[in-house]
């Protein structure tokens, strides 16, 4: 059985710390109770009454999200309650897949249940979308990345779930990483305006340019940028920009980008494409809860 110390240590080795983990889902626990309590389940079900709750997938996907479906059960439980996790993150299902069982007062584990699944569905919905786009441009040597187009608040669970469907990663926040786009090249004046102005306040500090045309490619270079973001290049303009940065510098595709263009895009030898469709425009995976009362 799982306990929340075991929980909470299967957290930190996928990279998530337990503690603003335990925030966001006392957060959403409260949501959902108000300072209240569960009405319904209070005045249905006698309160020694026990049951046993599976998780249960009602069509295939990618699980992500499964210890912090735990994390729910665990912190509502006022009594005994016991878990089993059926599977780990990252792990391809198929339809009617026990994820997880928790036995314990059937109105705790009720009072859970949605909470669990807002949380197990939305976020296998991301690694399920994810796995997709990863699928699609297998055998090129381009690799999907993320972007912050995350919703708030709930950021580093969103970019946990691109990794557990084969995604990437990019920048968590504004504070990793310089990217200088369109935007601040207008107030700065100028890409070298804007590099220089970074490296003189963040000298330690990798960054990335967005460049909209072949031109500004070539202004990226002379500023030896070691990543370039190539915004809505079509198809032969990303052929022409990989030959012209010829390896001196990574490139990653953004804007316009689809699952049904993906490959064609991955092939021009772009090593990154941008989508912020993984999690911005995931469809949350189907799973419902199916309990049965013990006693």
């Amino acid at each position: 059985m799982t306990s929340k110390e075991q929980v909470y240590e299967n957290l930190r080795s996928n990279g998530l710390e337990p503690e603003l983990v335990q925030a966001l889902v006392d957060l959403a626990i409260s949501e959902d109770l108000m300072g209240g309590t569960d009405v319904t389940s209070l005045a249905t079900i006698p309160e020694i009454q026990i049951s046993e709750l599976d998780l249960v997938t009602r069509s295939p996907g990618v699980i992500a999200g499964i210890n912090i479906a735990a994390l729910v059960f665990l912190s509502v439980a006022s009594k005994k309650i016991e878990i089993e996790l059926c599977v780990e993150d990252g792990k391809k299902v198929e339809a009617n897949t026990c994820l997880l069982t928790a036995k314990g007062s059937t109105i705790e584990l009720l009072t859970a249940e949605r909470t669990a699944l807002n949380f197990l569905g939305h976020l296998s919905g991301i690694a399920t979308t994810t796995n997709k786009w990863v699928n699609e441009i297998s055998g090129t040597n381009a690799k999907v990345r993320d972007t912050r187009k995350t919703t708030p608040g709930l950021r580093l669970l969103e970019k946990y779930a691109v990794k557990a469907g084969g995604g990437t990663n990019h920048r968590m926040s504004l504070n990793d990483q310089a990217l200088i786009k369109d935007n601040h090249i207008v107030a700065s004046g100028s890409i070298k305006s804007a590099v220089e102005k970074v490296k003189d306040k963040f000298p330690e500090l990798d960054f990335e340019i967005e460049v909209d045309n072949l031109d500004q490619l070539n202004e990226a270079l002379a500023v030896n940028a070691k990543l370039i973001l190539l915004d809505n290049f079509n198809i032969e303009d990303l052929k022409k920009a990989v030959v012209t940065v010829n390896k001196k510098a990574k490139l990653e595709a953004s804007g316009g980008i689809t699952l049904e263009n993906a490959r064609k895009i991955a092939e021009t030898g772009v090593d990154f494409l941008a989508v912020g469709a993984l999690t911005h425009s995931a469809p949350v995976l189907d799973i419902g809860g199916d309990l049965r009362t013990v006693r």
